[in-house]
């Protein structure tokens, strides 16, 4: 598999990188499934002209909290080009953003629908859709300085990072690494509301890492991860990260 390290190094700004991927073909599994998606399409979105490019992040370049998902949906951001947009993992995370005072309105149609984030910045460790909504470790991998040199452009203003699953905490850990915090040695485990400092090589202000449940329905239809839950942990972490929440 291709890599772009000059496509990542080049990049002079978080608007640059953001541009710079979506022009990324390194993965030949992912590219080709994303493309088959925009073709075939799903009967609902017949006259949708599919994005089936990578997907970058979403939110202010000097956001506070930063939420790490796993990656886009065939049908969802596949298809309208914005991280958790179009699909019902996104409909239930920017609820919650909505709720929190952290988004400008609770739904997420299209790129162009409106939608704001106040103080944080969605991301994915992938940043194709893969089939059955399954990386493989070479794609998570391939795909790391996308995110690690995301992390890098953050660093004077970010204090929070939520990884939304198992998968984004075990891809987030050596990215964090990369883009200048210590891991704590055993590395630390996955599970909803596990929270880790992390110091950071320069001396700079520390880096609360959170992990929470993924949004995705088969959490959510079963109970696993309640709206509840979800509100409670994304104020929690924006609170730490200094941002105002609206709890009501």
């Amino acid at each position: 598999m291709e890599q772009h390290p000059d496509a990542v190094a080049d990049a002079g700004s978080l608007a640059e990188l953001d541009a710079a991927v979506t022009g990324c073909r390194a993965c030949p599994r992912l590219v080709s499934w994303r493309e088959e998606a925009a073709r075939v399409k799903r009967r609902a979105y017949l006259d949708w002209e599919y994005w089936a490019r990578p997907i970058p992040g979403f939110g202010p370049p000097d956001a506070a909290l930063v939420l790490v998902g796993l990656a886009p949906a065939a049908h969802g951001a596949n298809r309208t080009g914005r991280i958790f947009t179009g699909d019902p993992s996104g409909d239930l995370l920017y609820a919650a953003l909505h709720e929190l005072g952290l988004a400008s309105q609770p739904t997420a149609t299209s790129r162009d629908d409106g939608l704001e984030l106040y103080g944080v910045r969605i991301t994915d460790p992938v940043r194709c859709a893969p089939p059955d909504n399954k990386p493989t470790v070479l794609e998570r991998d391939t795909c790391r300085p996308w995110i690690a040199r995301e992390l890098t452009f953050l660093r004077p203003t970010v204090r929070a990072v939520v990884a939304l699953g198992g998968f984004a905490w075990q891809a987030l850990l050596p990215a964090l690494a990369a883009a200048g915090w210590e891991l704590p040695r055993p590395r630390p485990v996955f599970g909803h509301g596990a929270r880790v400092t992390l110091r950071a090589t320069d001396g700079g202000p520390p880096l609360e890492l959170f992990g929470c449940f993924h949004v995705s329905p088969r959490n959510t239809n079963t109970g696993r991860l309640t709206t509840g839950m979800l509100r409670d942990l994304l104020g929690t972490a924006a609170e730490v990260a200094g941002l105002p929440v609206r709890r009501d």
